[in-house]
């Protein structure tokens, strides 16, 4: 049967719940082996002597070059396949994080992590493809929110796991129990992520990459799509890059474990992200994405305050706000694209892992010169032109009914 004519994959059949399954973990492994040095970097900086910024490093790397990685990787899984890309990826970052648990040196260290960010760009452009191909339009919302929300909690679990196991034995010991949860995510992925069924493998993705980058850059929606995703995700991993320095310091100078347990935030990108992609599904995107960024911008504002259990609020609001947003954004991109899909997906991620990279390390700059009140400015800036951009999409002209 042709793939134009095979049924794509409907809401409640068995293969809708083991692709989702799937995506749970992929999403999880993802942002695990990527964050899980984030609440580390105070505990770096003591160790290897470093500012802020320098620390932030650690992860900026993998960031970076995960960027760079994801639009070739996509032109790659035009040839070998989606699924096979996307495991190999998935076991190659999470080895790579066991590794770093042995570094001797913190150059030593920047270097695995820049490795595994390279080879970690084989999965998140992809699996966005993925269900772009294989679900049916009306439930992709409702299947990309739970493969964000997978990636909510990996965010969460790895955060919390290196948080608790360095503070009471070792950062190194922490990467090692990290690397092997991502080891066994990868082979559930693997064991449940139904093959494709609407994707042929193509010789031509190398060649044809040019003439891609050029069809969705000339798109009216595309573009402003990829400048919302290097806002939003500069944004949010810087929040959570320099929160863990103003929350071990004067006044509060909490442990290294209840900063980490900040993370458990994450959870609520579980119910976010699928309450925002039913949302978009129902009244459509261009309708709600501009009031997820309102919500992301009112928690970051409540953090100025000096009072502990304001802060955590703002914390919490600016994390179900973000996950919304990203949610509704990334399945947009999916239902935009009219070829290509996972060229888009990349260069959607692309922009997304590089703003993480640059907004991460330019706010630590500004966290050494003005304290939170310099990084809480820089973040403003970035979700102002956020909101702007939303409102921007909302006038956009839909191509169809399925990219309503």
């Amino acid at each position: 049967m042709l793939a134009a004519t095979m049924p794509r994959i409907a809401l409640g059949s068995q293969e809708f719940k083991r692709s989702n399954r799937a995506m749970f973990f992929g999403g999880f492994a993802t942002f695990a082996l990527l964050y899980c040095v984030q609440p580390l970097m105070p505990v770096l900086s003591h160790e290897f002597a470093l500012t802020a910024a320098q620390s932030s490093m650690v992860l900026s790397v993998s960031t970076g070059a995960l960027a760079l990685s994801l639009v070739l990787s996509s032109a790659v899984s035009e040839r070998c396949g989606r699924k096979p890309l996307m495991v190999a990826a998935m076991a190659v970052a999470a080895v790579m994080t066991l590794l770093c648990a042995f570094a001797h040196n913190y150059p030593q260290l920047l270097v695995m992590r820049a490795l595994l960010g390279a080879v970690l760009g084989g999965m998140p452009a992809i699996a966005m493809a993925y269900l772009g191909e294989e679900i049916e339009p009306q439930s992709l919302g409702l299947s990309m929110g739970l493969y964000i929300s997978g990636s909510a909690f990996g965010g969460m679990a790895g955060r919390v796991i290196t948080s608790v196991l360095s503070d009471h034995f070792s950062w190194r010991l922490a990467l090692a129990v990290v690397g092997a949860a991502g080891i066994y995510a990868a082979f559930e992925f693997w064991r449940s992520l139904p093959p494709s069924r609407h994707f042929r493998p193509s010789g031509d993705g190398w060649r044809v990459l040019p003439a891609g980058l050029r069809l969705h850059f000339a798109d009216r929606g595309l573009p402003w799509l990829f400048a919302l995703a290097f806002l939003l995700m500069g944004a949010f991993v810087s929040l959570y890059n320099y929160i863990a320095y103003r929350l071990l310091g004067a006044p509060f100078t909490l442990s290294q474990s209840l900063v980490g347990a900040v993370s458990f935030f994450y959870l609520l990108g579980i119910y976010s992200s699928v309450w925002a992609g039913r949302l978009a599904d129902r009244y459509g995107r261009r309708n709600v994405l501009w009031m997820m960024a309102i919500i992301m911008f009112s928690g970051l504002l409540l953090t100025l305050s000096n009072w502990l259990p304001l802060i955590l609020l703002g914390v919490a609001v600016f994390t179900y706000g973000f996950f919304a947003t990203h949610s509704v954004a990334s399945s947009w991109v999916g239902r935009r694209a009219t070829s290509n899909k996972a060229l888009a997906s990349a260069l959607y991620l692309f922009f997304y892992y590089l703003g993480s990279s640059v907004v991460g390390s330019a706010t630590g700059i500004m966290w050494g010169r003005a304290g939170w009140p310099g990084v809480v400015a820089v973040l403003s800036c970035s979700l102002l032109l956020a909101l702007l951009v939303a409102l921007r999409l909302r006038t956009l002209a839909p191509l169809g009914q399925a990219e309503r």
